[in-house]
């Protein structure tokens, strides 16, 4: 079994994306998207994510005693397999089934390998009282890729009632890694965390060049994407909805941490054509000590609180979004943001918790009190370049 047979080559991998986003979302939640009228980022998916060498070698986890039977703790079996890989690493294959894991011990990743879910296989996390899990966890390694089925989390039937690092997938201080074409659900913390692998006295090992596709993340407990300390990460073609119970509550948040002497930093990200779509708070949320992003083409919708809210981003763009029907105001530039570029953007019926309030259609260039409930750029900002947006 390769790469080839399951199309990732050809010339009809993007149709591939679309239609595991297409068919997954409405497995999920048809009635939520029939009602809102929204159509899918699947329509407009066009990246294709970067394949990571690895070696040919391939295993299969039922060839090291897997079951899937979502009885049987498979977690030993699986990672015989990943095991079992040898050094120029290679591909191991989850066939269609439920596979119970123990995400305290977690799946644990090597590099130069992909983990290969076909599209009916799902790992699901056994119950736990613990404050802190990962269902697949990829420490310290380069060269990995994850792919298809689905993973999911135990909020449901969690033990505990405290924590929120329970994690679908966990990549920690990791270069060039891709996850694509997979669903994250019901993590006690996060759909998926990206960050740093913190070192004794010493800067942190920062995640580097990550590619996240056509991946849907919902109903997990603290964000569904978390960004911290990375440089370099594309996220194109995903959904981050209905993230609740506890804080940040973001489709998305981006907040670096603290390193050791009180650096640290994220830079170099692109958000494209994702939606972001009745989360707890934010639709996305960027916090401190960021640069270079790219947030374009995305739709931001639904959400509890506010949009889009930024607070020490800089050099960055704001680009052809659509941010609407918010519960607060839809994007709110705060304190410490600058040299940010907002243009091409459309925004109507935001800050729902006064009311909707009908009005024409207009373009505008700049701020005004008249767009308050859509765009404020508040105090402590520093060359904010509104462009022409359209309110509706």
């Amino acid at each position: 079994m390769n790469d080839t047979e399951f199309g990732r080559n050809s010339a009809s991998a993007p149709l591939l994306r679309r239609d595991f986003l297409r068919n997954t979302m409405l497995l999920a939640a048809p009635a939520m998207l029939v009602g809102m009228g929204v159509p899918l980022s699947a329509a407009a998916a066009v990246y294709d994510p970067p394949s990571r060498a690895r070696g040919g070698a391939n295993r299969s986890v039922r060839d090291y005693g897997a079951v899937g039977n979502g009885i049987h703790d498979d977690t030993s079996a699986i990672q015989a397999a990943i095991n079992s890989l040898p050094s120029t690493g290679g591909t191991v294959f989850v066939p269609a089934g439920t596979y119970l894991v123990d995400a305290v011990r977690s799946v644990k990743l090597r590099s130069q390998m992909h983990l290969k879910l076909d599209p009916g296989a799902k790992l699901v996390a056994k119950p736990t009282s613990s404050e802190s899990y990962n269902v697949v966890f990829a420490d310290v390694a380069h060269d990995v890729e994850i792919s298809g089925g689905q993973i999911i989390g135990e909020r449901h039937q969690h033990k505990g009632t405290v924590g929120e690092g329970g994690h679908c997938i966990r990549i920690r201080g990791c270069e060039r890694v891709t996850v694509r074409d997979i669903r994250l659900s019901d993590g006690w913390g996060d759909g998926i965390t990206v960050g740093p692998r913190p070192n004794r006295r010493k800067r942190f090992t920062y995640s580097q060049d990550v590619a996240i596709a056509n991946i849907i993340c919902d109903g997990n407990r603290r964000n569904g994407l978390s960004i911290g300390n990375v440089i370099g990460i594309k996220v194109y073609d995903c959904e981050f909805n209905n993230t609740n119970g506890t804080a940040p509550q973001c489709g998305i948040d981006v907040e670096p941490s603290p390193d050791f002497d009180g650096s640290g930093h994220c830079d170099d990200v692109h958000i494209e054509n994702c939606r972001m779509s009745g989360n707890g708070a934010y639709g996305m949320n960027v916090w401190k000590n960021t640069s270079n992003l790219v947030i374009t083409k995305n739709t931001i919708e639904g959400n509890k609180t506010c949009g889009l809210v930024t607070r020490g981003m800089t050099s960055s763009s704001i680009t052809g979004n659509t941010i609407r029907k918010n519960m607060s105001t839809g994007l709110f530039i705060q304190i410490d943001t600058g040299d940010l570029g907002i243009s091409g953007n459309t925004f109507y019926d935001n800050y729902l918790k006064q009311g909707n309030v009908a009005r024409t259609a207009f373009s505008m260039t700049g701020t005004s009190t008249k767009i308050q409930k859509d765009l404020i750029v508040g105090k402590g900002t520093t060359n904010i370049r509104v462009g022409s947006n359209t309110y509706k």
